[in-house]
C-alpha cells in the first residue's frame, strides 16, 4: 500500500494515524519531496475523475491567479497545473498493488477496505 500526500496535511495524518492504528503497512510518498507524474496523475484522474483529483476546496487553489484556475476545463489542463502546484492535489491518495482504491480520508470507507 501507497499513501501520497503531504506530511503537515491534516486530511493525510489523519489517515495515516488510522492506518497505523490498524496495524496496517503502507509506504508514505511525499509529493512535495518526491514529486509527482503526469502518469500517475492521469491514472488518479481516470479512476476519480480529474474534478475530484484537483482539490478547488483548498487554500492552495484559492491562492492560484484567477487566470490559471480560469485555464482548467478538462483533464489535460488540470494535471498541468498540479504538476506545478501538487498541493493543490486533493489528498491523500491511496494505492493498493499500483491501483488507485481511495482519495481524501473517511474512516468507515478506509474500514470497507482495508478491515
Amino acid at each position: 500500500m501507497t499513501v501520497y500526500g503531504i506530511p503537515n496535511c491534516n486530511t493525510v495524518k489523519k489517515a495515516r494515524v488510522w492506518l497505523e492504528e490498524q496495524g496496517l503497512n503502507y509506504t508514505f510518498h511525499d509529493f512535495k519531496k518526491a514529486g509527482i507524474t503526469r502518469e500517475k496523475l492521469a491514472q488518479w484522474s481516470a479512476v476519480f475523475g480529474w474534478e475530484i483529483v484537483l482539490n478547488k476546496k483548498g487554500t492552495t487553489w484559492r491562492k492560484l491567479d484567477p487566470a490559471v484556475q480560469a485555464g482548467v476545463k478538462d483533464e489535460n489542463s488540470a494535471i498541468a497545473v498540479l504538476l506545478e502546484n501538487t498541493s493543490a492535489i486533493k489528498r491523500p491518495v491511496v494505492e493498493v498493488n499500483g491501483k488507485p482504491v481511495l482519495i481524501s480520508f473517511d474512516a468507515e470507507q478506509y474500514a470497507v477496505n482495508f478491515c
